[in-house]
């Protein structure tokens, strides 16, 4: 099993392919690192032999992935909150922060749908 920048690799996909479970690559990204270490992008990850993974893991230093990538994005989305911007109160509210319609999209940020008048039924039965 090969593990790089503490995530698993899946063993029975393609090189290209398995970098991508790793936060913070793509496909594009893989490609590029894969051409770096000349390590073909079609070989399965069980068939990579150990000079291979030294080069991958080596090639991975160099850029900013997993742990170190979820803290800067993290303290980016902070900043904005603490210096009180737009985007910021978006962010604390829970909303799409980047001009996307919430009127009758959005329920995963909104929360269920109510029903309109439930609540006038339910106090005119208390009234009585």
């Amino acid at each position: 099993m090969v593990r790089l920048v503490g995530v698993d690799l899946p063993p029975n996909k393609n090189v290209e392919v398995a970098l991508t479970y790793i936060y913070g690559i793509g496909r594009t990204l893989s490609g590029q690192i894969l051409a770096k270490t000349n390590v073909d992008p079609l070989r399965k990850v069980k068939d990579l032999n150990d000079a291979d993974v030294v080069a991958l893991r080596e090639e991975l230093k160099n850029y900013k992935v997993e742990g170190d990538l979820r803290k800067d994005i993290t303290m980016d989305i902070k900043r904005l909150m603490d210096i009180g911007t737009y985007r910021g109160s978006r962010h604390r509210k829970g909303l799409p922060c980047r001009g996307q319609r919430t009127r009758t999209n959005g329920r995963t940020k909104r929360g269920k749908r109510l029903t309109v008048g439930l609540g006038k039924k339910k106090e005119e039965e208390k009234k009585e």
